[in-house]
């Protein structure tokens, strides 16, 4: 009963508000061309809701857990991530996507495409399991180099996390040897679904603000003819 009722919440079907997706490596600098767009169509007038990656409240104690006594298989590693994605596509994204709002998030079910992938899981069993969310007005990638990427993360980190790192997949005994490594397979996955994604891909090289002028652009566009609701949903009656 659960899955079907998930499985109805937008599969196929068209909604009054929008969704903008940032996608990449580590690095890539999405989260911040996405907090940028974010704020400027807040100054424009927009009412936005944000949303990341992992962090709903119902799941991430055990998850958190899970991958500190390392217990996660690559497929208990995709099904705790996609429970994580589904509570808060239930409880939030979609009743705000009914409700014609502007929905950004950063990373998507695409994540989960590349890195599921990446550590082995099959490929039509993962695109099953997000079969139920919604597809986005548009899903930018932030598409750099690894070199790139890495080098980004590993100046601001005294340390990798055994996951992030794709310790568990046994390529490297040294972590930043083994991120590099991982992020690149995670990467060949991302440029794979370019075409058959419709990705919007801009150079994560580039200055952030020649960056955000083209992410802009684009979005603008596509909010041309948006009217904005009139009602703010209340969060509390979301998350209940």
């Amino acid at each position: 009963m659960a899955m079907r009722k998930v499985r109805e919440l937008g599969i196929n079907k068209t909604y009054p508000g929008k969704l903008f997706i940032v996608e990449g490596i580590d690095g890539s600098g999405k989260s911040t061309q996405i907090y940028l767009l974010k704020r400027w169509l807040e100054q424009q007038g927009y009412t936005v809701f944000f949303t990341e990656w992992n962090s709903s409240d119902l799941v991430k104690d055990a998850t958190r857990k899970a991958k500190k006594k390392n217990m996660l298989t690559p497929t208990t590693f995709s099904l705790i991530h996609a429970a994580d994605f589904a509570d808060r596509y239930e409880r939030l994204i979609w009743p705000h996507l009914k409700a014609g709002y502007i929905v950004l998030a950063d990373r998507y079910i695409y994540t989960a495409y590349a890195r599921d992938i990446a550590r082995g899981v099959d490929p039509d069993w993962v695109r099953n399991i997000y079969s139920f969310a919604a597809k986005p007005t548009a899903a930018f990638y932030f598409q750099v180099p690894v070199e790139v990427g890495v080098s980004r993360i590993l100046r601001g980190r005294t340390a990798l996390k055994y996951h992030e790192a794709g310790m568990d997949l046994g390529l490297s005994n040294d972590p930043a040897e083994s991120f590099k490594l991982f992020q690149g397979i995670i990467k060949d996955q991302y440029d794979a679904m370019v075409q058959s994604e419709g990705f919007r891909v801009i150079d994560g090289t580039l200055p952030i603000e020649e960056q955000q002028v083209r992410m802009r652009e684009m979005v603008q566009i596509m909010i041309k003819r948006y009217k904005p609701p009139f009602v703010i949903p209340d969060q509390s009656s979301l998350q209940s």
